[in-house]
């Protein structure tokens, strides 16, 4: 099994995993399974937005790393008992308007939502790849 290989709470290089094996693995535990091709984002609004719209977010949604993390935790956190999660994020830009910095700070959001979730027994399993 593809996950048993995997920490439970961790954000990582997608690098030999496959989307669809991932995705085989998410259901074949019965975890939700969010994914999100970031590849026509540029900046970091884009991509926000991208997340936004492929994770189905609230309309409410404010476009920024808190609201990211409120939506990946406490707005999911109160709608009851989660199986756990993988997260893949592929494509993320690196470019000037979607720098190293505005990298890792985007991936702190997932690691955050990574400890939330382990405090609470729940895998969350984050896979990214750049452009």
């Amino acid at each position: 099994m593809l996950l048993q290989t995997v920490r439970p709470n961790i954000v990582q290089s997608i690098r030999a995993y496959r989307v669809e094996d991932l995705l085989e693995a998410a259901q074949g535990v019965h975890q939700h399974f969010l994914y999100a091709n970031l590849t026509a984002a540029q900046s970091k609004q884009d991509v926000l937005e991208g997340i936004a719209q492929a994770f189905m977010f609230p309309a409410h949604f404010g476009k920024n790393l808190d609201a990211l993390y409120d939506c990946m935790t406490d707005l999911v956190h109160k709608s009851g008992t989660q199986p756990g999660f993988v997260v893949v994020l592929e494509q993320l830009p690196d470019n000037p308007r979607f720098d190293r910095e505005a990298r890792e700070q985007l991936l702190d959001v997932f690691r955050d939502a990574a400890d939330f979730w382990a405090e609470r027994k729940i895998a969350f399993r984050c896979f990214y790849s750049f452009q």
